[in-house]
């Protein structure tokens, strides 16, 4: 089947596409977004309405909180940002839904007796726990299998406290599909009819490990984003992927998620932590060569609040950076710049710093769309706004 290339130009935002994606979501443009923790989470929510085929590449290197303390006794990839957008995208009108969102969210209580907790599981999986009795059949009887072989396998040493039900479920399944991830999000996909696709970049048990400007080496993504520990101190030199020894790895990408890169209508470097949520995906092995050889466009939407990753940089130094990690990782010697089109802002009621230095960007090959985006009541990008501008650039 013969490939054409076309030049053409845009209106964004386009209420024609728009309207046309609401009226007609099952064949809605496959946009694919690069991400990993909650930043899209809204956003996701709204965008289902207009399109069933979005792809979410998660970072599966979370370090933190209860994710921290499954890496730690079952060897492998954190699981929390794939069950988040998950049920996020999942169909809020479909009966039992709400109660399999309530379960999934609900965490065991922090400081509570390790032996009143484990009765508390067993009475999840037993089915007789008011939040399992509320999901209907045949959900309640997957989801207490997942949940039981969890159970199976949980070590006497393991935490409870403070435990998202969600994350211990899907361990549950991935366990039982012989530490295969895939089929567990495929399965409770299909269950609570998500309305696109979710998957990790890579199904690896490795951690991010930063080199800082002034020498310091940060192991562990939890440090990085500053929420459990002190921030930074001073900005991000280098970002790699470690295992347990702290030797460098740069595992292959899948070739199914390889295909889901190159298929999509439109590649989106989202919102949220630049360098563990973002970054991090592109230093799977065959992530960035997937996004040089898709000739659809691809955009940036950078932060407006303050994230502790960014410590030093401006946006057009955050723009580059992207573009050197991209470059980098990729074997692809084409001259130009294959990785980034387009960078979404609102320069009327967003804060950047460094807009004074943005037409550097034009040698690049990157243009700038000023854009309203922000919403004036949260001054956070507004997802309806969000998803206008980014429909009528497909």
């Amino acid at each position: 089947m013969p490939l054409v290339t076309l030049n053409k130009a845009l209106q964004v935002p386009d209420s024609y596409k728009v309207e046309r994606c609401r009226r007609l979501p099952s064949f809605g443009p496959r946009i694919l977004f690069f991400t990993g923790g909650s930043a899209l989470a809204e956003f996701s929510k709204n965008l289902i309405a207009y399109t069933h085929n979005s792809v979410h590449l998660c970072t599966p290197f979370d370090s933190g909180g209860s994710s921290a303390e499954i890496r730690k006794h079952f060897n492998m990839l954190a699981v929390g940002d794939l069950r988040h957008r998950l049920l996020s995208l999942a169909d809020q009108s479909l009966q039992g839904n709400q109660e399999v969102f309530q379960l999934f969210a609900t965490r065991f209580r922090p400081n509570s007796d390790p032996q009143y907790l484990k009765a508390e599981l067993d009475s999840l999986v037993q089915g007789r726990h008011p939040l399992m009795r509320a999901v209907p059949d045949p959900l309640r009887k997957i989801i207490r299998n997942h949940l039981g072989y969890f159970q199976q396998a949980m070590p006497d040493s393991f935490q409870l406290a403070g435990a998202s039900l969600g994350n211990l479920i899907l361990v549950g399944g991935y366990l039982n599909n012989r530490r295969q991830i895939d089929p567990v999000l495929y399965l409770l996909s299909r269950l609570v009819e998500t309305r696109g696709i979710v998957r990790p970049t890579s199904s690896s048990d490795l951690q991010l490990r930063a080199t800082l400007q002034d020498g310091a080496v940060v192991v562990g993504q939890h440090n990085l984003t500053g929420k459990e520990q002190p921030r930074l101190s001073s900005p991000i030199r280098h970002l790699e992927l470690v295992n347990e020894k702290e030797q460098v790895k740069r595992p292959k990408l899948k070739t199914k998620v390889g295909e889901f890169i190159q298929q999509a209508e439109l590649i989106v470097y989202p919102m949220g932590s630049f360098f563990s949520s973002l970054c991090a995906n592109f230093l799977i092995q065959g992530v960035a060569d997937a996004i040089a050889k898709n000739p659809a466009p691809k955009v940036y939407v950078p932060n407006l609040g303050h994230d502790p990753e960014q410590l030093g940089y401006d946006l057009p130094h955050l723009v580059e950076k992207l573009l050197d990690i991209l470059a980098q990782n990729s074997s692809a010697k084409a001259p130009g710049n294959p990785f980034l089109n387009y960078l979404l802002l609102d320069l009327s009621q967003g804060q950047y710093a460094g807009l004074q230095d943005l037409p550097r960007l034009e040698r690049h090959g990157i243009q700038v769309l000023d854009l309203d985006l922000v919403s004036p009541d949260t001054q956070q990008i507004d997802p309806e706004k969000l998803i206008a501008a980014l429909l009528s650039l497909v």
